[in-house]
C-alpha cells in the first residue's frame, strides 16, 4: 500500500521592493518598499518567475532535493510559491510529508528554509529583475529584520487579528 502524502504549508511575509519608471521612461535610481498589499497586482509576473527559476532535477520534489539528513526520510517535496490572503501577497511554502512532522524537525525545517531563503534559493530569487509596467520589481522572501517569520498555516491564519507590523522575529 503507499504512503498518502501529507500537506504543511508554510508563510512568511515578502519583502518587495520596486525601480519605477520615471516621466522620462528612465529607472529611478533608489527602489520603493511596497507593502504586502501593493505587491498583490504582480502577483502573476512574481508567480511565473518563480517557476521559471525550478532547476530540472528538481522535478516536482522542488528544493527538498537538497535535503541531507533526517529530514530528507520524511519529506517528499518544498515547493515556495506565493498567494493572496487577507488582501496581501504572502510567500508560502508547500511542503509534502510522508507523516507528521514532529516539533523538532518543523523547527529544524524551518530553520533550513530560513537558511534557503536567505542564502540559497532566496537569495537567487531576489537578485532577478521581473519587468512590470511600471518599472523593475525585486521579491525577497527574506529579510534580516524582525519582520521576518516562517509560521504554519493554522497559526498566521488562526489569528485573525493579526498585525505585521506587530509580529516579533522567529518561527513556526
Amino acid at each position: 500500500m503507499k504512503n498518502e502524502l501529507q500537506t504543511l504549508r508554510l508563510f512568511s511575509p515578502l519583502f518587495p521592493h520596486i525601480y519605477r519608471k520615471n516621466e522620462w521612461g528612465d529607472l529611478d535610481n533608489y527602489p520603493e518598499d511596497l507593502t504586502l498589499g501593493e505587491v498583490l497586482e504582480y502577483e502573476d509576473e512574481i508567480l511565473a518567475l518563480i517557476q521559471k527559476e525550478g532547476l530540472p532535477g528538481e522535478g516536482d520534489r522542488g528544493l527538498a532535493v537538497y535535503l541531507n539528513d533526517n529530514l530528507s526520510q520524511k519529506i517528499y517535496s518544498i515547493n515556495p510559491s506565493v498567494e493572496e490572503w487577507n488582501g496581501e501577497l504572502w510567500g508560502v511554502t508547500e511542503i509534502q510529508t510522508h507523516s507528521t512532522l514532529s516539533p523538532s524537525e518543523l523547527a529544524e525545517l524551518t530553520e533550513w528554509l530560513s537558511g534557503q531563503f536567505s542564502d540559497g534559493w532566496g537569495e537567487g530569487l531576489e537578485q532577478r529583475e521581473i519587468e512590470v509596467y511600471d518599472g523593475e520589481l525585486y521579491v525577497s522572501f527574506w529579510d534580516s529584520s524582525n519582520r521576518f517569520f516562517i509560521k504554519s498555516e493554522d497559526k498566521l491564519k488562526g489569528n485573525q487579528f493579526f498585525s505585521f507590523g506587530m509580529t516579533m522575529g522567529g518561527m513556526c
